[in-house]
């Protein structure tokens, strides 16, 4: 259940939501490419840029509260493409309201000047 998770690409992903949870900025930035997708809850952020000053911020704070277990992460890369599945249960209480449930991600990632970056991310609970 927890294939390819060790490779360069999948440390950027365990990379980037330890960045979230500690409340980085600078280096959950720093893993998303410039032009990077993000569909969330039937939304959509166009950029690194749009993402930081809208959603970042709020996601970090929500992410910072809860707990959070990866049940599966899988990473298969293809050349300079590399893709990431993963399922996790999330618990706890945000804004006074329990939660707990299973989520999935999907990340892709592209190598750009020797680095992984995150180009697409979906998150759907």
């Amino acid at each position: 259940m927890f294939v390819g998770a060790d490779t360069p690409a999948g440390k950027v992903v365990t990379q980037f939501h330890q960045a979230l949870k500690t409340g980085d900025k600078t280096t959950a930035r720093k893993l998303l490419a410039d032009d990077v997708l993000i569909f969330e809850g039937g939304g959509v952020e166009r950029s690194a840029d749009e993402y930081a000053h809208h959603h970042m911020l709020s996601d970090m704070k929500y992410v910072a509260a809860m707990n959070s277990e990866s049940l599966e992460h899988n990473v298969k890369i293809m050349g300079n493409t590399a893709v990431s599945m993963s399922r996790s249960k999330t618990t706890g209480t945000y804004k006074e309201k329990e939660r707990n449930y299973e989520s999935m991600e999907t990340m892709v990632l592209e190598k750009q000047n020797g680095e992984w970056k995150i180009v697409r991310i979906h998150w759907s609970n």
